[in-house]
């Protein structure tokens, strides 16, 4: 048990905070209840449902899934989400952030991640914000687990996505433990490509901007006296990539 919650609060909970109450007795069946994703305005994770819907024109939610997993991995660049049954009648896709994002901003890109791949997901009414019940747990409605699996297990349950008994927790953190969290740098990427597909450079360039950069490294102190005749090509490159400028030096020289 203790593994499991490490790896829950390594990629889900908020960075820093303590072990959320009644963490294990949720994950051991004691009890259910829905836990908080953010701190501060900010997130750490983004919980898709695929669940049955009117609206998906009868398509599999299990198909919906691989679809959009497939389309955040292959076009957006970003690594594998955990993939776990709800218990009921549904999948979820978890992603998460190496450093807690705005909430606005992963409002906006989960909206567009929606729109994108796998549009008619019905979205919690709060969004990023919404309370989340972590798996393993059993859910209330139907009495069943919830639990995370592994996507080469997902379509074994297209028919019934829940457990009868509790997962070990052992194997629930062994499907954890590969996973990586989404980079600032990754996460950049994501909302340009999305801005591209949606046709607005202006829109690419202001979410790029908008998105939670990395902090910026301060430019290290020019020595006194250095000037640029007297710098070496080590010192330009150091300077250059201090400024967050990659040289390609593909120009010439015109001869003298």
């Amino acid at each position: 048990m203790h593994e499991l919650i490490s790896q829950l609060l390594r990629l889900y909970l908020p960075a820093g905070a303590p072990v959320p109450e009644g963490l294990e007795q949720h994950l051991d069946g004691r009890m259910t209840r829905a836990f908080d994703l953010a701190h501060g305005g900010a997130v750490r994770a983004i919980v898709i449902p695929f669940d049955r819907q009117p609206q998906a024109n009868g398509a599999d939610p299990w198909e919906r899934l691989c679809e959009a997993a497939n389309a955040l991995q292959g076009e957006l660049g970003l690594p594998a989400p955990a993939v776990s049954i709800s218990g009921a009648a549904g999948f979820r896709l978890w992603l998460s952030f190496q450093e807690p994002v705005p909430a606005a901003i992963a409002q906006e890109f989960l909206g567009q991640v929606v729109a994108a791949y796998c549009p008619g997901v019905a979205l919690p009414q709060h969004g990023v914000l919404a309370l989340v019940e972590l798996p393993p747990c059993l859910n209330g409605a139907t009495g069943k687990w919830a639990a995370f699996i592994h996507p080469g297990m997902g379509a074994s349950f297209a028919d019934e996505p829940a457990l009868e008994m509790p997962p070990p927790p052992a194997a629930q953190a062994a499907f954890l433990q590969g996973l990586e969290s989404i980079s600032q740098e990754q996460f950049r990427h994501a909302l340009a490509v999305l801005a591209r597909g949606a046709g607005t450079a202006e829109a690419e360039t202001q979410a790029a901007t908008d998105a939670v950069a990395a902090p910026v490294p301060a430019v290290p102190a020019v020595p006194p006296g250095l000037l640029l005749k007297d710098a070496t090509l080590e010192d330009i490159v150091r300077l250059l990539h201090a400024r967050n400028i990659e040289p390609t030096f593909r120009h010439l020289l015109p001869p003298r």
